[in-house]
């Protein structure tokens, strides 16, 4: 599928702003304007931790793409099944629409580019997976 677009998204360092606006309490997100740009088809945002660092708690998400490119430090990731990853600083994780799956760790210096489609990719909660 190509998406059209009318015009150029450049958005520079000091023009970014982050805030708490995201899912996570313990990330600020910077927006990257992509959403508006495709009409809510992707979002692009870098997230990075703050001082204060909880679980997740098990989840999946209603998406057809969740893409994390990890700019600085890491994060520990559970998934339905036992598998444990820690993603660093260069690592690209992709994760399915509907994998279950928990953040339970990130480094204080944690920062990361998030590309989901759609936009508005929603977070259903689940219970723990008994395996």
């Amino acid at each position: 599928m190509t998406v059209q677009h009318d015009e150029l998204l450049c958005q520079h360092l000091t023009d970014a702003v982050f805030a708490h606006t995201g899912r996570r309490s313990f990330f600020e997100y910077r927006e990257t304007g992509l959403s508006t740009a495709t009409d809510g088809k992707y979002r692009a945002q870098v997230m990075r931790s703050t001082d204060v660092m909880e679980s997740t708690g098990w989840h999946y998400h209603v998406c057809d793409l969740q893409l994390v490119y990890v700019l600085n430090g890491w994060v520990d990731l559970e998934f339905e099944g036992g598998r444990v990853e820690r993603v660093s600083a260069g690592g690209v994780l992709s994760i399915p629409g509907g994998m279950i799956h928990n953040e339970i760790n990130v480094s204080p210096d944690f920062e990361a580019l998030e590309v989901a489609s759609p936009a508005d990719m929603g977070t259903v909660p689940v219970a723990a997976p008994t395996s």
